[in-house]
């Protein structure tokens, strides 16, 4: 699929709203092929967005703790110092 989604699993502190909607965000335009959908589109294509950050949501919250964490930071983390 696509290198670039990044794993959210296993971060600490857990991915937030704003991440799980960035990755399927990417998701969406890397099945679509469009960055952005036409106007006649535009509603479904918010609705594919949120139901993928749904999804992801669930699953998350379904598998259990990794051992270790994921092996890159996620781009709206990187940067930021450490709490």
């Amino acid at each position: 699929m696509c290198r670039n989604i990044t794993e959210l699993r296993g971060l600490e502190p857990p991915a937030n709203e704003a991440e799980l909607h960035a990755a399927a965000l990417q998701y969406i335009r890397k099945v679509t092929g469009l960055r952005q959908p036409p106007p006649a589109a535009g509603e479904a294509y918010d609705r594919a967005v949120a139901a993928v950050a749904e999804a992801t949501a669930a699953v998350l919250a379904a598998l259990p703790p990794r051992r270790q964490p994921p092996t890159s930071v996620p781009p709206m983390r990187r940067g930021k110092t450490a709490p």
